[in-house]
Order: structure tokens, then C-alpha cells, then sequence
């Protein structure tokens, strides 16, 4: 989702910004990634490391090592990387080893929870990029107080919304999604509307005293108003595993099996709240202006607090009653727009970062 604006970016900027796509395959489910190529309209990798699943060591050891003769083998310029994932840090590594450049995109954003393997993603990440492009003013403060030189750092909005606002009018109606999981759409046919739903994290889902409760709650907003669940394999693994699914019987409440980009996009336009521990999900509903309760006690994008549509519940029950009791009275958060989140962040990107290649070319000829 933030990949595929930044390479139309590139590749319509004057003069064009050459690029080589490497996907890891971090994402290893074959018909999901398949899928997000074609929804987002991305080119195909032209390298593909296929590292599939494994343990956060063995996958960032796995990337690395498959990475590097990547690097050797082209000798890139910069290696540009996004986001916070296991893949982001790890090519990261690879080239502060190699000294070739590396630019962050999302660069700043901060939970100050270090058991979350994505916030020490994040700070390594940053600490060891030449370039950071921001997607909220709060990230600069963040980036100063750990010693981050301005000058390395721009702000240029949100590139996950330039990918929503560009592929709006390209989504699935809820209807059809349904459909496509031979789910009659009249199970969500309710004057309130209906909520989506997502849960991954291993702090709600991977022990059944927190899990348990959670799906209690859910079950009781479902008796207000249909919820669709579009299922994690992780999740889906442990409500199996500690035999919660009679939680879910008979209620309200629509499982679905992962979503494609397009069918999720369509599934938050149209809901009345969302309910989940998604990072991404904190952004798209807050540009959508979907009301959305968020399953954590901490978050990365405070912008989305701050001046979007979401709210921190953690996993209390009684918080997200009170959550959805003012959403569906009519007293939830109605939010705004963010500041250059307006689906222009990745040409921003490419102006910038061609200038700067630009500058360190130049430097780089420039006789002792």
C-alpha cells in the first residue's frame, strides 16, 4: 500500500527516477499477495527473495542474507524501505554494512512500547537512515529527542493515503465481498449499519484470558449491530486452539476469511465503526471518517487521536461499550483531515529525493 504510490511517483516524475522493485516475500501467503499486486496495480518484483514465515530472527537473518547480493549485484543509489516491518530493518541493516544510502518512509512514528517488535524496527531504522520522510509533525519531535539532524528529515504526509484515495473508486462494495464468501448480504442489513472488525496482535490474540473477553464484548455489540470479521490466521489458529469459537456462534457477527486491499477498502467506506489493534486501520478510517475503537493501550500515530476519528480502548471491556455506546449515539469522534494527508505524499517524495540523489551525485564528482 505505501509501495506502489511511491513507484508511480517515481516513474511519472521529469526526469523519471529509475527503480528496482525487490520484494521480500515477508508476506507469504501465495493468493493474498498475488491479489494486493494486482488491486494496487503494481508492477511485478523484479526480485522476489521469497523468505516466507519464521521467527523474527530467522526471518530479518533470512532477508539479510538473501538481500545482500542484491545490493551487490546492482549497486543501487539509495535502497528506499517503508513502514516497520521485520523486511524495513533488515535491508536497512544490510546496507549501513554496505554504506549505501537508505530512505525511510514513515519514518518518526513512535508507540514507546519496545515489546512491540515494530517499535524497535523503527528506532533502529532511523537511527541508521540518510533520508526520513514523516507522515506527522510529531514525528520530528520524536526523531530530535533521539538525536535524529534535522536536515535529514522531511515532512511529506501520508503515502498510505495517497493509495486510498487513489484506489477508492476501485473497491469492492461490501455486498460483493460478502457474496465472494457465499455470505448472504442481508445478514448486515440493519438501519445502524454494520462495524468491521480486526484483530491480530499477539497481545489480544495469543492468550485466551484476554481473547476470551474480547470476543465476549464483541458479542454484545453484534446484538446492537452486525459486525464483520475478517479473520487473521493467527487469530483465526487460537479461537480454535483455546475453543472460543461458541463465543461466536449464533451471534451477529460475520467471519470472513483475510480481506484483499480493494474488499477492505470498500468493507471501512461503508461501515458505521470499526473495532481493531491495526496500525494502517488507525490512518485509512481516520481519512475516511469512519469512527474507529482501537484495541491497544498505545499507538504509533497520535495524529489519529489527536485530530482523526479514532480512540485508544485497550482491552477493557467497559471501555469499548462506552466506545461504541457514543459512536452509535451519536457523540463518537467525527475527526479531521490531517495535514498533507491528501494523496500527494508520494510526489512530494520523488521531487525530494531526486533532488537529493541529485546533490550527492554532484558532491560525489566533485574533484578534492
Amino acid at each position: 500500500m505505501k509501495m506502489a504510490p511511491i513507484l508511480r511517483a517515481f516513474g511519472g516524475h521529469r526526469p523519471a527516477v529509475p527503480t528496482l522493485l525487490v520484494h521480500t516475500g515477508q508476506h507469504y501467503d501465495n493468493d493474498m499477495n498475488d491479489r494486493l499486486f494486482v488491486d494496487l496495480r503494481l508492477p511485478h518484483p523484479d526480485v522476489n527473495l521469497e523468505v516466507g514465515s519464521g521467527t523474527h530472527a530467522v526471518q530479518t537473518a533470512e532477508v539479510m542474507r538473501r538481500f545482500e547480493p542484491v545490493v551487490d549485484a546492482h549497486r543501487p543509489s539509495c535502497v528506499l524501505v517503508v513502514g516497520d516491518v521485520n523486511s524495513t530493518l533488515a535491508c536497512t541493516l544490510v546496507c549501513a554494512k554496505k554504506g549505501v544510502p537508505v530512505v525511510h518512509v514513515e519514518a518518526g512514528l513512535r508507540s514507546y512500547d519496545r515489546a512491540m517488535p515494530e517499535e524497535i524496527n523503527r528506532l533502529l531504522t532511523d537511527q541508521i537512515a540518510d533520508r526520513l520522510y514523516t507522515t506527522e509533525r510529531s514525528a520530528h519531535t520524536n526523531l530530535a529527542r533521539e538525536g535524529v539532524a534535522e536536515e535529514r528529515v522531511r515532512f511529506v504526509g501520508n503515502v498510505m493515503i495517497d493509495s486510498l484515495l487513489s484506489n477508492r473508486e476501485f473497491a469492492h462494495s461490501p455486498a460483493k465481498s460478502l457474496q465472494m464468501a457465499g455470505i448472504d448480504p442481508a445478514v448486515v442489513d440493519d438501519p445502524l449499519g454494520y462495524g468491521v472488525v480486526t484483530l491480530h496482535r499477539p497481545s489480544n490474540v495469543d492468550r485466551a484470558q484476554t481473547l476470551a473477553p474480547l470476543l465476549t464484548v464483541l458479542r454484545e455489540v453484534a446484538d446492537r449491530l452486525p459486525l464483520i470479521f475478517a479473520l487473521h490466521p493467527r487469530t483465526r489458529a487460537n479461537i480454535e486452539r483455546f475453543g472460543l469459537l461458541e463465543l461466536l456462534a449464533g451471534s451477529r457477527i460475520v467471519l470472513l476469511p483475510p480481506q484483499g486491499y480493494l474488499e477492505m477498502l470498500g468493507l471501512l467506506a461503508g461501515a458505521r465503526l470499526v473495532l481493531s489493534d491495526s496500525g494502517g486501520l488507525q490512518e485509512e478510517t481516520t481519512a475516511l471518517g469512519v469512527p474507529c475503537l482501537t484495541i491497544r493501550d498505545n499507538t504509533e500515530r497520535p495524529i489519529t487521536v489527536e485530530q482523526g476519528t479514532n480512540t485508544m480502548v485497550g482491552c477493557d471491556p467497559q471501555a469499548i461499550r462506552k466506545g461504541v455506546d457514543e459512536i452509535l449515539g451519536g457523540t463518537g469522534k467525527s475527526g479531521r483531515i490531517p495535514e498533507l494527508w491528501d494523496g500527494y505524499a508520494a510526489p512530494r517524495i520523488a521531487e525530494d529525493l531526486c533532488q537529493w540523489l541529485l546533490a550527492r551525485h554532484a558532491q560525489c564528482q566533485t574533484p578534492d
